[in-house]
């Protein structure tokens, strides 16, 4: 009997992590499927891209995967029983689709999507790009704007600075303005925060420093200390929120709802359910969490699949470094900044700028769409088969 494996969602890690299984694993052991709303792949780090005009390559996932031995299954995960060991989903196509799936092993990589921080009037009133179809509704909106019109984007971390350059270097027309609640790039070295200063001075950007939003209108954003902010649109940026589903299982979670594992990204309370990317709350080094991010995710779904493939044949566990080597910034299409850091993910002296960063940046994000779009990596695989007593007892051993 084939040992089931399930994974849901296909972002960056779910997708990894479903082509990784299918080439550490005899394809007659295991059965692989992959669970996802969307029939073709979300570059997500692009999203900003998407909400100025720009159009992107299509993924199918048909093709991706085809001749893999991994099953696409195009359906929405609406609930997770991880006593019963089932998943409960519901065909994207066919409202009346609905369908149990049982797993012996389960990846969860649900991901993440945007978090309105319970800001009044944020979910009503703002846009937010950490989807697709967030992407392009703000696309529709800022077609829709004429010269001079304001953009409030508020949030000053990694998707806020892409996506106000973004903004402001597609449409020199608008008012680009950034709402951040701390200085802009705080967090990067000396020679980083100069760069960014340079670029938003460049593109026109106003900036509104140590500033916290804590309203959302029509036509504005109220600050903490009572000021208004002129918008006609409003970009949130703020932060992301896990998958809700998780936290309603009997999974050990953390109170934001991510899922508690342990180094080889296995559940600490259900040996059977792997969380990889978001979806995790995994250490990294100086027994620090790991942040939401591309950068994370990739490994993790590296560590979750090696490890279940070991334990399921009998190899050596792995031990993938969770670390961070940089910050890749891009400042719309023609600047960029590449911010060295420690292991932990803190900012060092050294830091790329300009238009060899934007080239970068652009090549680790090609390298990672790549690394989706080719399961198999274009190298000959090396499947193992499974050991019968450990199928049997699942990824439990």
């Amino acid at each position: 009997m084939q040992h089931r494996i399930i994974v849901l969602g296909a972002g960056y890690t779910g997708a990894i992590a479903a082509g990784r299984l299918a080439k550490r694993l005899h394809r007659e052991d295991v059965a692989i499927t992959l669970v996802n709303a969307e029939p073709d792949f979300v570059e997500r780090v692009r999203m900003h891209q998407l909400a100025v005009g720009q159009d992107l390559k299509l993924r199918p996932f048909g093709q991706m995967f085809a001749g893999t031995g991994v099953e696409l299954k195009l359906a929405k995960v609406t609930d997770v029983d991880v006593d019963r060991k089932t998943v409960a989903v519901r065909d994207v196509l066919d409202a009346n689709g609905a369908e149990e799936l049982e797993y012996d092993t389960l990846v969860y990589a649900l991901g993440s999507g945007w978090n309105d921080q319970g800001v009044p009037g944020a979910a009503e009133h703002a846009h937010e790009i950490a989807g697709r179809p967030g992407a392009l509704q703000l696309r529709e909106r800022l077609a829709r704007l004429g010269a001079g019109q304001p953009v409030v984007v508020v949030g000053g971390g990694l998707t806020g600075l892409e996506a106000a350059t973004e903004i402001a270097e597609a449409r020199r027309d608008l008012a680009v303005v950034l709402a951040a609640r701390g200085g802009l790039g705080d967090w990067l070295s000396p020679k980083g925060r100069r760069h960014i200063r340079k670029v938003f001075d460049k593109l026109g950007i106003t900036v509104h420093e140590h500033t916290a939003v804590t309203g959302v209108e029509a036509d504005r954003v109220v600050t903490a200390d009572g000021k208004a902010i002129p918008a006609a649109v409003t970009v949130w940026t703020t932060g992301f929120a896990v998958h809700p589903i998780a936290q309603a299982t009997t999974l050990e979670t953390t109170g934001t709802g991510q899922i508690v594992v342990d180094g080889t990204m296995r559940s600490v309370s259900h040996p059977d359910v792997y969380a990889i990317g978001d979806a995790a709350m995994a250490m990294g080094p100086g027994d620090k969490p790991l942040r939401m991010s591309c950068a994370s995710g990739t490994p993790t779904a590296w560590q979750a699949a090696d490890a279940i493939a070991a334990r399921l044949t009998g190899a050596k566990l792995p031990n993938a470094p969770l670390r961070y080597f940089n910050q890749c910034i891009s400042l719309g299409r023609k600047e960029g900044l590449i911010q060295y850091v420690t292991a932990d993910d803190r900012a060092v002296r050294s830091a790329l700028t300009g238009r060899f960063a934007a080239v970068y940046k652009e090549l680790v994000c090609k390298g990672a769409a790549w690394g989706v779009a080719n399961p198999m990596l274009g190298m000959p695989t090396r499947r193992r088969r499974v050991v019968r007593e450990r199928a049997r007892a699942g990824s439990a051993v």
